[in-house]
């Protein structure tokens, strides 16, 4: 897998991620993983991740990212020019519904 590497800096207190019902109970047991992408996508404000998390099908729900938090303790974060952050993964404990 030839993944675009990135260099890490460090992310706002909190970051958003909207995702479906559906994926929520898997989420809090493992996580955010990238599921077949090379990284997990996250917004910096709620409406942004409305927007991306209501393309998919099912009842939206806008996951709160503790990101400063989770980079605090080896979390890497990285920011696209387009002002989308990516993360590797992040673990359930960083994650508050």
């Amino acid at each position: 897998e030839n993944k675009i590497l990135k260099y890490a800096v460090e992310p706002p207190e909190f970051l958003y991620h909207g995702t479906v019902q559906n994926s929520l109970i898997n989420i809090l047991k493992k996580g955010l993983l990238p599921m077949g992408r090379q990284y997990v996508h996250l917004s910096i404000d709620r409406s942004t991740a409305e927007m991306v998390g209501s393309r998919r099908k099912g009842d939206l729900v806008v996951l709160t990212i503790r990101a400063k938090e989770a980079f605090l303790n080896n979390i890497q974060f990285y920011k696209e020019e387009n002002g989308i952050w990516l993360s590797d993964q992040i673990p359930s404990k960083y994650i508050v519904e």
